[in-house]
């Protein structure tokens, strides 16, 4: 999917290597802004980073069970455990027995929506800033860069499948 044809030569070549590098170095730098971006939200709520992490995937995904959840923050579930054990006593989540498993020891971990109100309300500067960010884009960038940032952490999830296997 490379837009650079091998007829194009030497310089086109050298010129999209740059603009690629330039990509990657902007990832990193983002990659770096969230996280301490995300530390400080956390530290506004108590959170750990882990937990913070947990929290969101809970937030997007759940109610999940505390294996899949692991999977996902790529955990140990012995790690996930004291995670849960935190998250629940702080009031984020509850851990509720799983309706449709066959084991009745099952469980899953649901959040508690009235307790991210107080999250949001730190999220609520970096969500205004995105959105006045995005009214900037017409629709076909935004499609285009929403693509781009998909394709991204599913290349960040499968590095990161790849390093677990090894």
């Amino acid at each position: 999917m490379s837009s650079v044809r091998p007829s194009e030569g030497a310089a086109a070549r050298r010129r999209h290597r740059k603009l690629a590098n330039a990509v990657k170095d902007a990832l990193r730098e983002l990659n770096s802004a969230l996280s301490v971006f995300n530390r400080h939200v956390g530290g506004q709520v108590a959170l750990k980073d882990v937990d913070y992490d947990c929290l969101e995937l809970l937030n997007r995904f759940g109610p999940l069970t505390p294996g899949v959840l692991a999977r996902r923050a790529g955990l140990h579930p012995a790690t996930m455990t004291g995670v849960l054990d935190r998250l629940q006593r702080g009031g984020w989540v509850v851990r509720e027995r799983d309706p449709e498993a066959v084991d009745r020891r099952a469980v899953l971990v649901r959040p508690l929506r009235t307790r991210n109100a107080e999250l949001y309300q730190h999220l609520a500067g970096m969500n205004a800033s995105m959105d006045q960010l995005c009214a900037g884009y017409s629709d076909e960038e935004l499609e285009l860069i929403t693509d781009f940032l998909r394709r991204t952490a599913a290349a960040g999830r499968d590095a990161a499948n790849d390093l677990t296997d090894s």
